[in-house]
């Protein structure tokens, strides 16, 4: 975890940053209103995202998404699982999500997981039929079942199947990892503390509506068979310590942003 000081000076470091690449890619898609930009979570701007509270997503989630378990603290953004009775569920659990919509270009996220089989720690980006457009999905999910495991997958038109997953050295739920992936018409690429782990070039594999980003922390009973059986003893969280958008043939928004050094 970084010191907010820290966090200013990488702020004012990325003035002196080149240009992401020197390939320019293809540009946003139509739908896109976001722009580039680095949360690293001195607050809460409930201007830029949506708290989910209140409801759910449905018979296989065990939780009710509250704002209650959204909070920020030192720099760190904390989505917390724990056992109180919400709505039709028994357990709570927390997401926020951007409210603008983003295009081609490099997404990245710092976090730590939460511990218990049964839960999933996201970063994922997603549009769908409540926002009037198909089901379109890039994922990084840690199944608290295996913390040493990161799950890739995409959905297009919300068919998906296209899961790997990728080891998370020390795991996922231990330390803080880099999480990253460069969204282009003509290809994807997911990265794990700075290292390329998958490519997909297959435009049937390609998602290509512009989606909102989401850092979610959720729990099943169904699911066993791909989460694992749900089995948590007490509150646990999952941290993120910033996230970034860096629109396609922008500047990097962060010293050590993948953007940096892409060809």
């Amino acid at each position: 975890m970084r010191s907010n000081f820290t966090k200013r000076a990488h702020r004012l470091a990325i003035l002196g940053l080149c240009v992401a690449g020197t390939a320019p890619m293809s540009r946003a898609q139509e739908g896109a209103t976001g722009t580039s930009f680095i949360e690293t979570f001195d607050r809460l701007d409930t201007k830029a995202w949506y708290i989910s509270d209140g409801w759910n997503n449905g018979a296989h989630q065990n939780c009710t998404w509250s704002k209650r378990q959204v909070k920020v603290e030192e720099g760190v953004l904390n989505l917390t699982f724990e056992k109180r009775q919400s709505g039709e569920r028994e357990f709570t659990c927390g997401e926020i999500q951007t409210r603008k919509r983003y295009g081609y270009g490099t997404y990245e996220a710092r976090m730590k997981t939460a511990d218990g089989s049964g839960l999933n720690s996201a970063f994922f980006t997603f549009i769908g039929p409540t926002d009037k457009k198909p089901h379109d999905e890039i994922d990084f999910e840690v199944l608290g079942k295996d913390p040493g495991k990161v799950q890739l997958n995409q959905y297009i038109s919300a068919k998906g199947g296209n899961e790997k997953l990728v080891d998370v050295p020390g795991g996922a739920n231990r330390a803080f990892n880099d999480y990253a992936f460069v969204w282009e018409k003509d290809r994807l690429r997911y990265y794990l503390n700075g290292q390329m782990v998958h490519e997909v070039t297959d435009p049937a594999k390609l998602p290509v509506n512009a989606q909102k980003i989401f850092l979610s922390l959720w729990g099943t009973d169904t699911l066993s068979d791909w989460m694992g059986k749900f089995s948590v003893e007490g509150p646990t969280t999952m941290q993120v310590d910033r996230v970034a958008f860096t629109a396609a043939g922008d500047p990097c928004q962060f010293p050590e942003s993948i953007a940096c050094t892409l060809n």
